[in-house]
């Protein structure tokens, strides 16, 4: 069976940044996964389940309602706890795509409130919140994104 292309990047020597993991097209249609990686995987401790889904929710529900609502296909975790997916339509570059997830950022990190979809006729885990967390690991991630522009995954 042939390894898939996300278990081929070294994780050994990844770093938090946002990173074109690939590209599929079928017939007219491409979509384009970016990785978020928020913590250096194998390095950093990964991220607490209960921040993790808080982001999940919030970012979903930001892509959804942006001006780039139509191109967002997924935004979910990582089974590793070290970052999100992020499925867009179309051939997109993370350089083009930085613009956006910043402003799913600093959503995040002035959201108050209840947490949408955080009810339990909404949600199967809907009790399994933190937002201060959530927020901790945002402004983490944003700030080493703002700063190292980490785009192209280490060869």
């Amino acid at each position: 069976m042939n390894k898939i292309e996300s278990f081929q990047v070294d994780h050994l020597h990844l770093l938090p940044g946002l990173y074109l993991s690939r590209r599929d097209q079928k017939e007219n249609c491409a979509v384009s996964t970016f990785d978020l990686r928020f913590t250096a995987p194998n390095r950093e401790p990964v991220m607490d389940m209960p921040a993790v889904h808080t982001i999940e929710h919030l970012g979903a529900t930001f892509l959804r309602n942006s001006a780039r609502k139509e191109d967002i296909v997924y935004f979910g975790p990582m089974g590793c706890r070290t970052g999100f997916y992020l499925l867009l339509f179309g051939e997109e570059s993370a350089e083009a795509v930085a613009p956006l997830v910043l402003e799913m950022c600093s959503f995040i990190l002035n959201f108050k409130g209840e947490i949408p979809g955080a009810r339990p006729e909404e949600c199967g885990n809907y009790s399994e919140q933190n937002l201060n967390m959530a927020m901790y690991y945002v402004k983490r991630y944003r700030d080493e994104l703002l700063k190292e522009r980490r785009y192209t995954y280490p060869e």
